[in-house]
C-alpha cells in the first residue's frame, strides 16, 4: 500500500486503486453505459445526467473533498497491465471515535465480472482500512437475491449479520438489504445467512 505525496494509491497484484480523475471520464462513462442493464437492478436509480461530463466532474470534486477530509475513500479499479478501468469501490460513512467503522460499496463493469478483480479490491481496501486508517469494523449491504455479491462478501471474510428493512432505494423503490460486516481481528465463527 502506498500513500505518495498525499495522493492515495493502493496496489494489488493486478490492480491500482486510486481516486477518480477528470481524465477518467470517457472510460467511466463507456463502462457504465455498456454495463447499464447489468448494474441498474442493484443500484440506486440513475439521475438523468448520470453519464454526463458535468456529473462526472462533480463526482471528481466530491472525491477530492471527501478524501481530504477523511470521510470517504472513493477508488477506481485500474487494471495495471493495460490501465483499463474495471470498476469502483468506495469506503463510505467513515466514522471515527467510538465507532471506528465504514461502509463498503462497489461495482464492476459487466465484462469484468467474476474474474476476481472485486475480491482483490475488497481485500486491499479492508487491509488499508484496518491497518492504515485504524478502523475496527467494515460494513456492507446487498439485496438478498444478489447471490454474486453475497458470495463475494462471504469469500472476503464478511459475516452475515441480519436484514435491514427498507435500507436503500434501488431502481426507484425501497428495498430490504442483507447486512454483512468484517471486523479487525474477527474471532466470530461462520454465521448463518438468511
Amino acid at each position: 500500500m502506498l500513500l505518495a505525496r498525499r495522493k492515495l494509491k493502493i496496489e494489488t497484484e493486478r490492480l491500482t486503486l486510486r481516486p477518480p480523475t477528470h481524465s477518467d471520464y470517457r472510460a467511466w462513462s463507456a463502462l457504465r453505459r455498456d454495463s447499464q442493464a447489468f448494474l441498474v437492478p442493484w443500484e440506486p436509480e440513475w439521475a438523468e445526467d448520470h453519464l454526463t461530463r458535468k456529473a462526472f466532474t462533480n463526482r471528481v470534486y466530491w472525491a477530492q473533498r471527501t478524501v481530504s477530509n477523511g470521510s470517504v475513500l472513493p477508488l477506481f479499479l485500474i487494471r495495471r497491465r493495460d490501465q483499463v478501468l474495471v470498476g469502483a469501490i468506495t469506503l463510505d460513512n467513515i466514522r471515527r471515535g467510538p465507532a471506528q467503522s465504514g461502509t463498503l460499496g462497489y461495482w464492476t463493469g459487466e465484462c469484468f465480472a467474476r474474474r476476481g478483480y472485486m475480491r482483490e479490491a475488497i481485500d486491499a481496501v479492508v487491509h488499508h482500512a484496518f491497518n492504515r486508517l485504524d478502523l475496527s469494523r467494515i460494513e456492507a449491504a446487498c439485496l438478498p437475491e444478489n447471490a454474486a455479491s453475497r458470495g463475494l462478501l462471504e469469500a472476503a471474510g464478511f459475516k452475515y449479520e441480519g436484514v435491514a428493512q427498507s435500507y436503500l432505494q434501488i431502481d426507484g423503490r425501497w428495498r430490504n438489504h442483507v447486512l454483512y460486516a468484517c471486523l479487525r481481528g474477527d474471532r466470530r465463527g461462520r454465521t448463518a445467512a438468511g
